[in-house]
């Protein structure tokens, strides 16, 4: 999310795709629908594109709900291979779909090493620890 060169949020591959905004604002999306599934109040809502770091803060702040949720110990009103099958794995297919118009864009995010990367549990948002490894 950071680092996106300016007006990356109109940025598409071709006039027949989603623009990086819309594809960050379905993002939030999913992650809201998740959290409105897992506390069996199920509900989908298709938001407008914002600008670059409004839509990045919205998308920490649906993301932080969500873990909150399913850290807490509240009832999990559905399967969780709903959430997993369903809006998880969608969001990681976007994500995808985000790191690839960053590189078309002129602006890559830098692979790292997941498998070393520090993983604090509940930290969600835009602040993490820089990458242990980088690959050009």
């Amino acid at each position: 999310m950071r680092g996106a060169p300016p007006n990356f949020t109109e940025y598409r591959a071709s006039d027949t795709t989603r623009a990086s905004g819309q594809i960050l604002a379905h993002l939030a999306d999913l992650l809201d629908w998740a959290l409105t599934q897992a506390n069996g109040k199920q509900d989908w809502h298709d938001s407008k594109p914002l600008p670059w770091d409004e839509g990045t803060k919205r998308f920490f702040v649906s993301l932080k709900a969500l873990d909150d949720y399913l850290a807490s110990d509240a009832q999990l009103s559905c399967p969780p291979e709903k959430l997993f099958q369903g809006a998880i794995a969608d969001s990681l297919t976007h994500i995808g779909q985000l790191a690839m118009l960053r590189r078309l864009a002129g602006a890559p995010i830098r692979a790292e090493n997941y498998a070393q990367a520090e993983i604090v549990a509940g930290r969600v948002g835009a602040q993490q620890t820089q990458p242990r490894r980088e690959f050009d």
